[in-house]
């Protein structure tokens, strides 16, 4: 028996450090890590020793023969990425373990090394990878900040609600929220209650992991049409994220139009036709589930501009929307060029998944059936969102190898990726969405970082935040030894003082291990693992309370 990794891979890359034979790859020190869209395990070098399930955040490394439904595919993906390598076996026979060098050692670190106080602005991934990095590889002490009353970011956000493997990497980060050298103050938003030039007064440097939060915009005419919403909204919609109301999305439309085809794409889509209540047993928003039981929604059509082996989603996403229960599958067959592509794809391509999808021309003049359906439709890029009544939307105009086609729906959802916006004493670039900096370092300011999405773009998965962090916080201490950092100004406790008097009611760690109890008790009787308390007066308000059991 071996071992396989599966869709919910986050490419954290542990599972490679506790590997005893080095049968995981891409590693980080290889150049492919980091443009594959997950691990894999060698089937042939496996020992079936388990250290890498064990190890997994995400619960995402299964035994083959344990593998249930849509998950078999995996044992076969695994295996394939190694169809072309070279057999791992040493010439004898044995294993093929880590080569363990002599040891080697940095000596211009100095060993006196004084103590830093690093504060970090944002608490999802890219934020707390970073915490990580410092809390066990220096002395620092370290400042959450966030601008939210509870901490998460994306993960709690951003990632579907029926991915919950996926959001077990929180737990993970949360050991660090009560960490005797951390301090936590979440409701606190730079630019808003506090300047960059105040956090950078108390501080040996600070670190902006503040992600990319707007959406990037179509640029059409009609894009602003009620009924036209950002799948920026939507996500967070039904993750209860406090910004969005619980009104803000219309579920009325029997048919909806999803511009995009990456992952957040596939996953508005996959929501939207999935049976509510499977649903009913995750984290999703209170007010979402009820919205998604009432429903009009029967079809959902997927845009892309190009073609299938152009996808910008995952094979495994790709890969999970074929096993959809109670929901078809088509590929629009609008374009001739579609069947070539596929044909074409290699066996781990993308757009390979789609050989056992159905193929057909739509006729879009009818009304959306009975069931429940997916429509993937290629080479259309859309030109128009064509106004009805009152405003809204009626239809979407596409172009593309067959022309111009007009596309009925009453809303469209745009999901072409996500844009950082300016942070308040930083500089900014318009064109990329992201603050200028040179591996990390912010251009222009010393002592001031930046980390994750707001780095380097709206690119790479939970994952990728690991490297992105150790990068940065190379940078960091790197200065820290030549000397370009700044010493506080103030005494430790200051900015915590500072930080209560502009905001009397922040959430400290205390009090997010409050809300974190209060969540999951409202769950337990519906079997859910939480209910999502989604204002920020409820966030604060639970925070308060003490535990009960």
């Amino acid at each position: 028996m071996t071992y396989a990794i599966t869709q919910t891979c986050c490419a954290d890359a542990t599972c490679v450090a506790v590997c005893p034979v080095n049968c995981i790859h891409p590693t980080p020190q290889e150049r492919a890590f980091g443009s594959t869209e997950m691990l894999y395990v060698d089937p042939r070098a496996c020992i079936d020793c388990g250290a890498c399930a064990d190890a997994c955040p995400v619960d995402a490394v299964v035994p083959v023969d344990q593998l249930t439904g849509p998950q078999r595919a995996y044992a076969d993906i695994n295996a394939a990425y190694f169809a072309d390598a070279p057999a791992p076996e040493r010439p004898d026979g044995s294993p093929n373990f880590h080569v363990w060098d002599r040891p080697t050692f940095d000596r211009n670190l100095p060993a006196d090394f004084r103590p830093l106080r690093v504060a970090v602005v944002g608490t999802g991934p890219a934020g707390m990878y970073t915490a990580q990095d410092l809390l066990l590889h220096t002395d620092a002490e370290v400042t959450l900040v966030d601008r939210l009353p509870v901490a998460g970011g994306l993960v709690r956000f951003g990632v579907a609600p029926d991915h919950p493997a996926t959001k077990k990497i929180g737990d993970t980060f949360a050991r660090f929220h009560a960490h005797p050298r951390v301090r936590m103050l979440l409701g606190l938003e730079v630019g808003e209650h506090v300047s960059a030039e105040e956090l950078a007064a108390h501080h040996d440097a600070v670190v902006y992991a503040v992600g990319a939060s707007a959406d990037r915009r179509l640029g059409i005419p009609g894009e602003d049409l009620a009924g036209s919403v950002s799948a920026t909204t939507f996500v967070a919609w039904y993750n209860a994220h406090p910004d969005v109301a619980p009104d803000a999305v219309d579920l009325s439309a029997e048919r909806v139009v999803v511009v995009g085809n990456g992952n957040v794409a596939l996953d508005v889509a996959r929501i939207l036709v999935t049976d509510p209540e499977r649903l009913a047993g995750t984290d999703i928003a209170d007010h979402a589930l009820r919205a998604l039981r009432d429903a009009a929604v029967r079809e959902v059509v997927v845009l892309g501009r190009r073609g299938p082996q152009d996808a910008a989603c995952t094979r495994s996403e790709l890969l999970a929307l074929t096993h959809l229960p109670g929901v078809d599958l088509v590929v629009d067959d609008h374009d001739p060029r579609i069947a070539g592509a596929i044909e074409a794809a290699g066996p781990q391509e993308t757009a390979a998944v789609l050989r056992t999808v159905r193929r057909e021309k739509v006729d879009w003049s009818q009304a959306p059936g009975a069931g429940r359906r997916i429509v993937l439709r290629f080479h259309s890029a859309p030109t128009e969102i064509v106004a009805g009544d009152e405003a809204s939307v009626r239809a979407v105009r596409v172009t593309g190898g067959s022309g111009d086609t007009l596309v009925p729906a009453a809303s469209v959802l745009r999901a072409i990726g996500y844009r950082g916006t300016p942070v308040p004493g930083l500089p900014f670039d318009e064109a990329t969405g992201t603050v200028p900096h040179d591996a990390g370092r912010v251009t222009g300011l010393p002592g001031t970082y930046v980390v994750g999405w707001i780095k380097r773009g709206s690119s790479g998965g939970i994952g990728a935040n690991r490297a992105c962090a150790a990068e940065t916080v190379s940078s960091l201490l790197a200065d820290a030894v030549a000397g370009v950092l700044t010493e506080p100004a103030h005494p430790a406790r200051s900015f915590a003082r500072l930080a209560r008097r502009r905001v009397p009611r922040l959430v400290d760690a205390r009090g997010m291990a409050a809300i974190d109890r209060a969540e999951r008790l409202r769950g337990e009787p519906d079997g859910r693992p939480r209910k999502k308390l989604g204002t920020v007066a409820e966030l604060v308000t639970a925070s308060r309370r003490k535990a009960t059991r």
